[in-house]
C-alpha cells in the first residue's frame, strides 16, 4: 500500500515560511506535495508525472489575474523547487480549448507566450490538461497499480467496480491539445469526479487544497492496489534453471553487441559502448520465471511515457542464447517497426539507435542500457516498474498496452524526444577503473574522467577513503575496497566493475608505493613486497581487464602509472625502480600482443607529485638533504613549476583520447632531461 506522508504540522511550517502572499503559500504547499509524490518510485520515476496549482498574481498594470504554476519539462518532482514550476497566465491558455485543432508548434509558442518569465523552463507538455480543468491543485502520476489498471482489457468496467462514478475515464490520446480537450470534456460530463484515469497512460487526482489533492491521489491508488491484491491469479512458472548465469559471461557480451549496433548506426567504428545497469531481486527472478515470459516480452511497454527511455520491448536473452545474434535480431525487428510506422508520416522520421534499451535475462536479472550510467539507471528503474505493472495486469484479467502505431507516434514525437536532448559528453558510456582511486593522483584522474561523462569505478585499500572519494565524485559511480596485492584481487575488482556498469573500457592501473634502501643490502622481503604492488598488481589487473575487453570485442585501453624511476634510477630507490622498470616493459609487451585486437597500452612517467608516495614529511626530508626549501624542491624541473596530481590526470585523459597511439609512455614531470624518453 502507498503511504500518505502528509503531515499537517510540517505543511503549516512550509506555508508560513513562504510569506504572507496567498499565491506563494499555495505554490509552496504544492511543491511540498510534489516532492512527496516524486520521492515514491511506485508513483513516478525519472521526471515523470506533473503537478500544478492555480493562484492569482498582479500583472504589470497591477491587475490581479489567474496564474497556473505547472511543472517544467525535464524537472524531477522529487527535488522540484519554485524555479521548476513556471507560471502561465491562465486566461490565454484556457482560451485554446475553443480551437478545433492545435499543431504542436503552435501549442509550444502559445504556452511560451503565456509565461510570466519567458526565460523559465518550458511548461509540461500536459499543461493544457491542467489548464482546462477547473481545480486549484492537480497531480498527475504513473503509479504502478494505475498503469496496470489502465492496461486491463476491461479497464472501464474495473474502474467502475472500484470507484463507481467518482473517477472519469479518458480514452488514450497523445499528450497535448487533444488529450487536454478530451479530459476536459469527460470532466464536464460529471463535474463531481475526484480524478481521471487515462487509459494506457496514467492518473490525475485533484482538489481545492494541496492536502486534498495529494490525499485523493494516495487513496485512489490504494483502492486500485487493493483490487489487484484481491483479483490476481499468479501465472504458471517455468522449471527452475539448473544453475545461475554468470555476470561475466553475459554483460560484457551484451555490452559489446549493443556497442556494435550503435557503431553501425552512427557510422563510427569507435562509437562508445553503453553502460549497463543490472537489477536483481526475488520479484525480478519470479517474473523472469513466468511461463508466459516470451509473450510479455513482445507485448509492449506499460505506458507510452516510458518508451523514450526503454523502447517498446526488451531483448530477451534466454540461457544458452547467442547474445550477439539476439541483439542483431532485435535491431532488425526494430528497424522493421520503424519502417512500418514511419511510412505513415509524410514529414518523415529519422531512425533512432535500433539497439535495445532493456534486457530481460532469465537466471540473472533485468538490465537497463543507456549512453551513460544515469540513462542506464533510468531505463532499469522504468523496466522494473514495467514488469510489476505487466504482472499485475496479466494476472488479473490480461495485459493490453497501447497499440504499436500510437506508441510509435509517442516515441518519435519531437516534444518527447526533446526530453533526451542533452549533448553526449566526451567520455559518455566509457567505464574507467582506477586503482589507488582515493589517492591524490587516482582521485584527480577520476574527477577528470567523470567531468567528461565517464562512469568511474574506484579501487582502493581503505573503505573510508573510498567512500569519501565517491562522495566527491557524486552519483552514478562505483567502487570496491580491497588489497590489490592479494590473490585474485584483479579479477574480483574487475568483476565488481562489470556488475556495476556491465563492462570496462579503460583500466588506469595507478596504485603504488615507494620503499627506500641501498640495493646492495636491500631486504629481500621488502623488494618482494614492492614487486607485488608495483608490478604484479599491474599485471593482474591488466589480465583481468583484457578478459573483459575481449569478451566485449570492441577494443579498449590499458593505462599505467609507471614512474620516471623506470628509466632514471634514484639513489636508494631500487626497491621502487626495479618493479617500475618491469611495468614499463609490461606496457610495451601488452601493446605488442594486443594491438591487433584494438586494445591499446600506454603509460605515464610522472615525478614529484604530492601524493601518498610523496607526502609532506618526505618532501621536507628530501629538500633538507639537498639543502633547498620545499618549494624549490617541488619545482626542480626545466619549467621551474610544481607538477600537480591534476596534471597527471590530464595526461591520462590525453592518452585516452589518442585513439591511434599505443606502446607510448608520456612524461609528466615539468621537464627532466635525465628521465626523458626523447
Amino acid at each position: 500500500m502507498t503511504e500518505n506522508r502528509w503531515i499537517e504540522s510540517e505543511a503549516a511550517e512550509i506555508a508560513a515560511a513562504a510569506g504572507e502572499s496567498e499565491a506563494d503559500r499555495a505554490l509552496a504547499l504544492q511543491i511540498h506535495a510534489s516532492r512527496l509524490i516524486g520521492s515514491d518510485p511506485d508513483l513516478v520515476l525519472h521526471g515523470g508525472g506533473n503537478t500544478s496549482v492555480k493562484v492569482t498574481r498582479p500583472d504589470l498594470f497591477g491587475m490581479e489575474r489567474e496564474v497556473m504554476h505547472v511543472k517544467g519539462s525535464g524537472h524531477d518532482l522529487a527535488t522540484i523547487t519554485r524555479e521548476g514550476m513556471p507560471g502561465l497566465w491562465l486566461e490565454p491558455v484556457r482560451a485554446l480549448r475553443r480551437l478545433e485543432r492545435l499543431a504542436d508548434e503552435d501549442m509550444v509558442n502559445a504556452l511560451r507566450g503565456a509565461m510570466l518569465d519567458a526565460s523559465g523552463p518550458y511548461p509540461s507538455i500536459e499543461s493544457l490538461l491542467h489548464a482546462f480543468l477547473p481545480h486549484r491543485f492537480i497531480n498527475h502520476t504513473h503509479a504502478t497499480a494505475m498503469i496496470a489498471l489502465a492496461d486491463l482489457p476491461e479497464a472501464r468496467a474495473v474502474i467502475r467496480e472500484i470507484f463507481g462514478e467518482r473517477i472519469g475515464v479518458v480514452p488514450f490520446f497523445m499528450p497535448g491539445f487533444e488529450l487536454g480537450r478530451a479530459a476536459a470534456e469527460i470532466f464536464d460530463e460529471n463535474p463531481e469526479v475526484e480524478g481521471l484515469i487515462l487509459l494506457k497512460h496514467g492518473h490525475f487526482a485533484f482538489g481545492e487544497s494541496a492536502r486534498e489533492a495529494y490525499g485523493r491521489l494516495i487513496a485512489q491508488t490504494n483502492a486500485v492496489e487493493e483490487w489487484f491484491a484481491a483479483n490476481r491469479r499468479p501465472a504458471p512458472r517455468r522449471p527452475a534453471a539448473a544453475e545461475p548465469r554468470a555476470l561475466g559471461d553475459v554483460l560484457p557480451a551484451l555490452r559489446g553487441a549493443v556497442g556494435a549496433i550503435t557503431a553501425e548506426h552512427e557510422g563510427d567504428r569507435d562509437a562508445p559502448m553503453p553502460v549497463i545497469d543490472l537489477r536483481r531481486s526475488d520479484e525480478i527472478s519470479a517474473f523472469l520465471s513466468r511461463a508466459d515470459l516470451e509473450d510479455l516480452a513482445r507485448a509492449g511497454v506499460a505506458t507510452p511515457d516510458h518508451v523514450i527511455r526503454t523502447k517498446n520491448t526488451p531483448v530477451l536473452l534466454e540461457p544458452g542464447a547467442d547474445i550477439a545474434a539476439a541483439v542483431q535480431d532485435y535491431a532488425r525487428r526494430y528497424r522493421a517497426y520503424f519502417e512500418r510506422n514511419a511510412a505513415r508520416t509524410p514529414e518523415g522520421r529519422r531512425l533512432l539507435n535500433p539497439a535495445p534499451n532493456v534486457a530481460w535475462i532469465p537466471g540473472l536479472g533485468i538490465a537497463g542500457i543507456g549512453q551513460d550510467a544515469r540513462a542506464a539507471a533510468a531505463a532499469a528503474d522504468l523496466a522494473g516498474q514495467n514488469i510489476r505493472a505487466m504482472a499485475m495486469a496479466q494476472d488479473a484479467g490480461g495485459y493490453r498496452p497501447v497499440d504499436e502505431a500510437r506508441l510509435f507516434d509517442m516515441e518519435y514525437w519531437a516534444l518527447e524526444q526533446a526530453k533526451l536532448g542533452r549533448a553526449r559528453p566526451e567520455f559518455a558510456g566509457r567505464v574507467v577503473l582506477i586503482t589507488g582511486g582515493a589517492g591524490a593522483i587516482g582521485l584527480a584522474t577520476a574527477e577528470a574522467f567523470a567531468a567528461r561523462g565517464a562512469s568511474v569505478f574506484l579501487v582502493d585499500l581503505s573503505q573510508e577513503a573510498l567512500d569519501k572519494a565517491l562522495g566527491a565524485l557524486g552519483p552514478h559511480h562505483g567502487g570496491i575496497a580491497l588489497d590489490i596485492t592479494t590473490n585474485g584481487a584483479g579479477e574480483r575488482a574487475v568483476a565488481a566493475a562489470v556488475a556495476r556498469f556491465g563492462g570496462l573500457d579503460i583500466l588506469i592501473s595507478n596504485a603504488g608505493a615507494a620503499w627506500t634502501g641501498e640495493i646492495a643490502n636491500l631486504d629481500d622481503a621488502l623488494l618482494r613486497r614492492s614487486f607485488e604492488l608495483n608490478f604484479f598488481a599491474h599485471l593482474a589487473f591488466a589480465q583481468a581487464s583484457v578478459a573483459v575487453l575481449r569478451a566485449q570485442g570492441r577494443g579498449g585501453q590499458l593505462l599505467f602509472n609507471v614512474s620516471k624511476q623506470a628509466v632514471n634510477p634514484g639513489r636508494n630507490f631500487g626497491a621502487y625502480g626495479l618493479p617500475k622498470a618491469t611495468t614499463f616493459f609490461l606496457v610495451k609487451q601488452l601493446a605488442l600482443e594486443l594491438g591487433a585486437e584494438g586494445i591499446r597500452a600506454n603509460g605515464i612517467n610522472a615525478d614529484r607529485i604530492r601524493s601518498g608516495l610523496l607526502d609532506d614529511a618526505f618532501i621536507a626530508q628530501r629538500a633538507r638533504a639537498r639543502g633547498i626549501d620545499e618549494e624549490t624542491y617541488m619545482a626542480g624541473n626545466l619549467l621551474k613549476r610544481e607538477v600537480e596530481a591534476r596534471h597527471v590526470a590530464e595526461g591520462f585523459v590525453a592518452l585516452a583520447r589518442a585513439e591511434r597511439t599505443t606502446a607510448h609512455v608520456l612524461t609528466v614531470d615539468g621537464g627532466n632531461i635525465e628521465a626523458s624518453l626523447r
